[in-house]
């Protein structure tokens, strides 16, 4: 009588083949994280670029319906800097929010529509109440700086830290962000602009 040998048949993997999955894994990981932070300052200079714009394309809706630009000092003669953490720069953005509480905006129109801020970056800063604006920050938690041609002949200086001064001619305003988390490290390369 003949007896049938069944195959041989293993459970499990070999310790070669093991061996070689790690190697897999471990360099998929290795091209992760080296990939992995250049395309988070990706989507923060988008982000930020998407900031910038809104503010801009807000201020070219607010000359377009009222033939003047925003004036949140209420008698700028001269171009002017602001940023959007404090001050004239808040005021500036609850103009163009149509959420401040002066008669630079009458009718009241919402010309600047940016997001939320998610933990204090990214986007505008509303009261607690969420009637007026305390900031707006691009995603590295730094304020937007807004130049506007207040004297109207279409030409603006602007000088970003770490950059030379650059000369815009035929634009109301310009925007940029420092595009780094310290300011101290901005420079030519890093700046995120509307221009």
């Amino acid at each position: 009588m003949k007896t049938l040998s069944k195959p041989f048949s293993r459970k499990g993997f070999t310790l070669i083949e093991l061996l070689v999955v790690i190697a897999i894994i471990a360099v998929l990981a290795a091209a992760g994280f080296s990939v992995g932070p250049a395309m988070m300052n990706r989507a923060k200079k988008l982000s930020a670029q998407t900031g910038a714009a809104s503010i801009a394309t807000a201020v070219e809706q607010f000359y377009t319906e009222y033939s003047a630009l925003p004036d949140p000092t209420g008698n700028s003669s001269a171009d002017a800097l602001f940023n959007t953490n404090e001050g004239n720069g808040v005021k500036l953005l609850e103009i163009l929010a149509g959420v401040d509480a002066g008669d630079q905006n009458p009718r009241k129109i919402r010309f600047l529509s940016a997001k939320e801020a998610n933990k204090g970056r990214d986007g505008i800063v509303y009261s607690a109440d969420g009637k007026s604006i305390e900031k707006m920050y691009d995603a590295w938690a730094q304020p937007f700086y807004v130049r506007l041609d207040y004297d109207y002949d279409e030409r603006l200086i602007v000088s970003p830290q770490g950059s030379s001064p650059v000369t815009l001619n035929g634009r109301r305003v310009a925007i940029y962000s420092l595009g780094v988390a310290k300011p101290s490290e901005a420079s030519a390369k890093t700046l995120v602009k509307s221009w």
